[in-house]
């Protein structure tokens, strides 16, 4: 990284003062290990090379449907949200990418790479916009987008991913991630075959226009902002897509658009099986797509998520190559703050999943010994494995308490001096 937005001497002064005491811990954590015949340091390395995109919107204030309050130093657009993703990448070492969202995003793509080059950022996928109406858009989404009943609309809709396909190109990046807010409120207002025909008509299109090398990613959603009906609302219906459009197409899973009480994890292992898992969108709920700081409320959940990609990383799964992204919306807090406290959340989960004894919890399962397989879990899932995460940063370059040495660094306050209020954001819960 050229451009560091905060002091190195800022870090080296927190690590100072907090690598004794990891020292100590990392030690103690790796006799613990030893006995259990885990190797602490290749664990480690396995925490360091893992990586977490950021999304351009997330380091904005979100809001919700009712209102949305303004947070201090916003970002006045890409730049300076390439700003605030440097940080959180300074400080974790866990966030090398970012992913952008067109046209919220939408500059110079040239201008945009050249900033990314100089913060040591790249580009993650690239997400299309045809949930809400851009300005001096031609014809509106009210009605839907890639599904809608006018084609003129569904062409406008098919033009703007292909024109995000083409800046992703311009950024390096490989991946477009479709999810539309199309579907009905009432009953009678849409026939679901003709909408779903219309959908996978337009979304061929777009699937035709990928490079190569690239993926596309579709994602589905229960609800929101269509409540009776959407088009894409589950796992299934987002595997018939994928099957539909061919071998480029993946299934994105978001953890927040299920129904309650889903076995998210399950989803996950039938995407794995069948090839056709995509990636992730992290974050936490406790009521519905609530978009809260991944693993905040259900921290085991990540953890049995993050099972069963280790378990496929330890098989070898076929086509196992998932693509991993933060998406939140941050309305009381620090946006960067979450953001960091997120990735490191996200690599605790993968951290305690490379705990797990795969054959013994094999034999145990082999056996139909219940109670011992899930103890095997939950031995892994109860171990502290903090000081992994926080040697994995230190041998990177980042901060041993990446919030603490945020604070320190004050580039809150000092943005907030530099960015003038705005009373907007783009940013919001997708």
């Amino acid at each position: 990284m050229t451009d560091l937005p905060i002091s190195e001497a800022i870090v080296a002064e927190n690590n100072k003062a907090a690598e004794a005491a990891l020292a100590n811990d990392y030690s103690a954590l790796g006799e613990q290990l030893d006995r259990r015949g885990i190797d602490i340091d290749a664990v480690t390395r396995k925490v360091a090379s893992f990586g977490v995109a950021i999304p351009s919107w997330g380091v904005g204030t979100g809001g919700t449907r009712f209102a949305r309050f303004a947070g201090p130093g916003e970002p006045r657009g890409i730049f300076d949200k390439l700003d605030d993703c440097a940080v959180i990448q300074q400080l974790t070492r866990a966030t090398p990418t970012v992913s952008l969202h067109i046209p919220w995003d939408k500059a110079d793509p040239v201008a945009i790479k050249a900033k990314g080059d100089a913060l040591g950022l790249g580009f993650d996928a690239m997400n299309s916009n045809t949930f809400s109406d851009a300005k001096d858009q031609a014809l509106s989404y009210k009605f839907g987008s890639l599904s809608h009943t006018d084609k003129a609309v569904r062409q406008q809709a098919i033009e703007h991913n292909i024109e995000t396909i083409e800046i992703g190109r311009v950024l390096g990046s490989k991946a477009l991630t479709v999810w539309i807010g199309d579907g009905s409120n009432f009953p009678g207002q849409s026939n679901f075959t003709r909408a779903f025909e219309r959908y996978l008509d337009a979304m061929k299109a777009v699937y035709a226009a990928l490079p190569d090398d690239w993926r596309v990613f579709t994602e589905h959603k229960l609800y929101e902002p269509a409540f009776y009906s959407t088009i894409v609302q589950d796992w299934g219906t987002n595997y018939l897509i994928a099957q539909e459009l061919g071998p480029k197409a993946f299934c994105l899973v978001d953890l927040g658009h299920h129904a309650p009480n889903v076995n998210i994890e399950m989803i996950v292992a039938r995407l794995i099986q069948f090839r056709k898992l995509a990636g992730f969108h992290f974050n936490d709920s406790k009521y519905g797509d609530d978009d809260l700081d991944a693993g905040s409320i259900n921290p085991f959940q990540l953890f049995l998520v993050f099972n069963e990609l280790v378990d496929a990383e330890y098989r070898k799964a076929e086509a196992f190559d998932p693509a991993y992204m933060i998406d939140q919306s941050h309305n009381v807090t620090d946006p960067i703050e979450s953001l960091m406290a997120s990735a490191i959340e996200i690599q605790r989960a993968y951290a305690q999943a490379l705990l797990v004894d795969r054959p013994v919890l094999e034999a145990f399962q082999e056996a139909n010994d219940v109670l011992m397989a899930r103890e095997t879990l939950k031995r892994a899932f109860n171990t502290d494995v903090s000081p992994i995460i926080a040697k994995a940063r230190l041998a990177k370059g980042g901060a041993i308490d990446p919030i603490a040495a945020y604070r320190a660094s004050a580039y809150r306050a000092r943005v907030t001096a530099e960015r003038p209020a705005t009373g907007g954001s783009s940013s919001g819960i997708v």
